[in-house]
């Protein structure tokens, strides 16, 4: 599976944000959020957006630190 899964299990660790809470967040089941984070599926490119807009409510540094990994080198420059 991808990089997002990866990123996001690092941020949300990092950063004391849970799974439950981003589930919440996301409105959407925790195994959904479990499966990401444990790179059993890929969250799909619109479903990032909306975990990078969930994150800036729950904690607005893990939303950045997940941008910032996930894109990395593609918007150092931007």
């Amino acid at each position: 599976m991808g990089k997002a899964g990866q990123v996001l299990r690092q941020v949300l660790e990092e950063y004391e944000v849970s799974q439950y809470s981003l589930a919440a967040a996301l409105d959407i089941e925790r195994n959904s959020v479990y499966r990401w984070a444990n790179e059993k599926s890929d969250p799909s490119g619109e479903t990032i957006v909306e975990i990078v807009r969930a994150l800036k409510t729950l904690h607005p540094l893990a939303a950045k630190a997940f941008v910032e990994r996930y894109l990395g080198e593609e918007v150092k420059d931007i």
